[in-house]
């Protein structure tokens, strides 16, 4: 197992090197500047939108689920354990400074979400049950012709693999350990429940999974919000001693302090940069899959609704993590991962803080599961066609409590590295087809313009 685990972690640092976080942050600049800033500057267009898209009326039937349902299961997707554990993780390995890199990552990523979204609606096709299907495979060999079809293959390959860490191994880990160290419930126990609770939402589809999305992400964000800004408030005298942490040790090493082991600007670059993209997978390509559904026929609108899940995910729920963490003084403790967050809420929220967390990294990580079983579903299906779905559905189901039980560190490990090679094709791919992305986005602004559309 240690030979595995050292092969693995050779790998990892091969493609989470320096031109892996070039890469993620040169795309997302690049396309930021074709779109002159456009994914920040309509923001609050995109929030307009994503209010007006809860159903889906008139001529707007072209797919499987409303806009904001799509919105709300790639946000089932993102928002998991690495909103809670992951951000944990990046202070604790990173140091303050890393909590700097995820909100870079995340304003450039606002970009890559957008144009992910419109390239997945523009070239998304039927397939033979009547659904709406798209993502990076389908703008791989549809945008670039069938000479790229490898590269869309390449990218179904990692992401139907990758989906079992990312997705479900990971989440599935990281609840179990929480639920044992807060209610004793044992990890094989917190598996078969959640083995249970999923494969009877997976019977329904991404109809099923939309509604149960569109119910509880909402719910579940907000509820963690207010508890953050209930502890932050507790804590208000030191957030403004936290941000300067976070500036200051952005650009400059972070000596050891307790049981932090000290960190250079690097390991916050590298931990802060990787975590974010692990949170709001911005550039991997997951999200566009679920937006591909959305019962839309304006790839521009959609985009706008998409690049909300990176600033919501990110922006917001991660940046109250990481202060809630940095604010409490216990990032220094020596803990890691989702415990470390609990053990910052409690600080504050003696008693109660420890159960808010373990609550909503249950909740986060069951909607996790289902958003990211969708993702593998469609991934499967473009390589074997809708006859391989039921049998990936049951793998699926019967990973969750096998994930349950495994070493938290190498299921991160895994994931981590399957995350890089999930990017690289849809990486290729954005940069390719950005003309089309810049061309659609002049073309729909230029007729609101011309229409008198604010």
């Amino acid at each position: 197992m240690s030979a595995i685990e050292n092969f693995i972690g050779q790998i990892n640092g091969l493609v989470w090197g320096p031109p892996m976080l070039v890469m993620i942050l040169g795309v997302g600049l690049f396309l930021s500047i074709g779109l002159k800033l456009m994914p920040v500057l309509k923001l609050g267009a995109g929030f307009k939108l994503m209010w007006q898209g809860r159903k889906a009326t008139g001529a707007e039937t072209e797919g499987e689920i409303p806009p904001f349902q799509a919105l709300m299961t790639a946000l089932s997707a993102t928002v998991g354990t690495g909103n809670i554990a992951g951000v944990a993780t990046a202070v604790f390995l990173g140091g303050p400074g890393a909590l700097f890199w995820m909100w870079l990552t995340a304003l450039v990523g606002m970009a890559t979400k957008y144009s992910e979204a419109v390239l997945a609606v523009r070239f998304r096709e039927v397939d033979e049950r009547g659904n709406h299907v798209g993502g990076p495979m389908y703008y791989i060999r549809n945008g670039l012709g069938s000479k790229w079809t490898w590269l869309g293959v390449l990218f179904a390959i990692f992401a139907a693999i990758a989906g079992f860490g990312i997705g479900n191994t990971v989440q599935a880990n990281s609840v179990a350990d929480v639920m044992e160290a807060n209610f004793g419930l044992p990890h094989w126990a917190t598996g078969v429940i959640l083995m249970v609770l999923v494969g009877m939402v997976l019977i329904g589809g991404i109809r099923r999974i939309g509604h149960v999305a569109s119910a509880l992400v909402p719910l579940m964000a907000i509820s963690y919000l207010l508890a953050g800004i209930v502890v932050l408030a507790i804590n208000a005298a030191d957030i403004p001693a936290a941000f300067a942490l976070v500036f200051k040790h952005a650009f400059s090493p972070i000596a050891a302090e307790g049981g932090f082991a000290g960190a250079a600007v690097w390991a916050a670059i590298r931990f802060g940069v990787a975590r974010g993209v692990f949170s709001n997978e911005a550039g991997l390509g997951s999200a566009p899959i679920a937006h591909a559904a959305a019962q839309t026929r304006d790839p521009i609108n959609q985009g706008m609704v998409a690049m909300l899940g990176t600033f919501i995910d990110t922006i917001i729920i991660c940046t109250i993590t990481g202060l809630v963490i940095i604010t409490s003084g216990v990032w220094t403790s020596g803990v890691s991962g989702a415990e470390l967050t609990s053990l910052a809420f409690a600080d504050a929220l003696p008693g109660v803080g420890n159960y808010i967390v373990a609550i909503a990294l249950a909740v986060f990580a069951f909607t996790t599961i289902l958003g990211w079983s969708f993702y593998g579903e469609r991934s499967i299906e473009f390589l074997f066609g809708v006859k391989a779905i039921v049998p990936y559905r049951v793998a699926w189901i019967i990973a969750i409590p096998i994930g349950a039980t495994l070493k938290l560190g190498f299921v991160w490990l895994v994931a981590d590295t399957l995350n890089a090679m999930m990017a690289l094709p849809n990486l290729v791919a954005l940069l390719l087809l950005s003309p089309v992305v810049f061309k659609l986005t002049r073309e729909h602004f230029a007729r609101e313009k011309a229409l008198g559309v604010d």
